[in-house]
């Protein structure tokens, strides 16, 4: 009887050397660009030079005075203002709200047992449908975000983003 590894079932249980799993990372799998290559070389002295490593470049300089004074000038301007009263006007409310209503929910459900296993319609009682109802207001006011934000923000958002980008030659990092 064969075992599901092609061995044969008198065969031993080391691992044979034309196994396609026997060291991966040598055929190269797993392996990053130029990992492969060697880290040195050979010398005809029979000494091994090791290659030197690269420092590090940094990835993104440091903005300059202009940018900073262009981003502190878009901070102060009062189509920014407007997008930031806007957000705060829907986000603070809404999540006062939802916070108010998670914890009536937990609350009834701690003091009040009693009114929250009232049976509502068959099986179902108070605790589950408000449950429920804690899903279905994530999902509202989900919505509500994104359609706000659609409506209300984004506009005046890409506007002010794109005079940002021609202000600083679209060297935004």
């Amino acid at each position: 009887m064969d075992k599901q590894d092609g061995r044969s079932a008198g065969e031993s249980g080391a691992l044979r050397l034309d196994d396609p799993w026997y060291d991966a990372l040598a055929s190269g799998w797993g392996e990053l660009g130029d990992a492969a290559k060697p880290a040195g070389e050979w010398d005809s002295t029979g000494k091994f030079e090791p290659v030197p490593v690269p420092t590090p470049v940094p990835v993104a300089a440091p903005r300059s005075a202009p940018h900073d004074e262009i981003y502190l000038a878009v901070q102060r301007s009062t189509a920014f203002q407007e997008v930031r009263r806007r957000y705060r006007r829907f986000v603070l409310p809404g999540t006062a709200v939802f916070l108010v209503w998670y914890l009536a929910y937990v609350v009834a459900a701690t003091a009040a047992p009693g009114l929250m296993a009232h049976r509502v319609v068959g099986a179902l009682n108070v605790a589950m449908l408000a449950g429920l109802g804690q899903f279905a207001t994530t999902f509202l006011l989900t919505w509500a975000y994104a359609r706000h934000a659609r409506l209300r923000r984004d506009r005046a958002a890409l506007d002010i983003r794109w005079e940002t980008q021609e202000l600083t030659g679209g060297n935004i990092r």
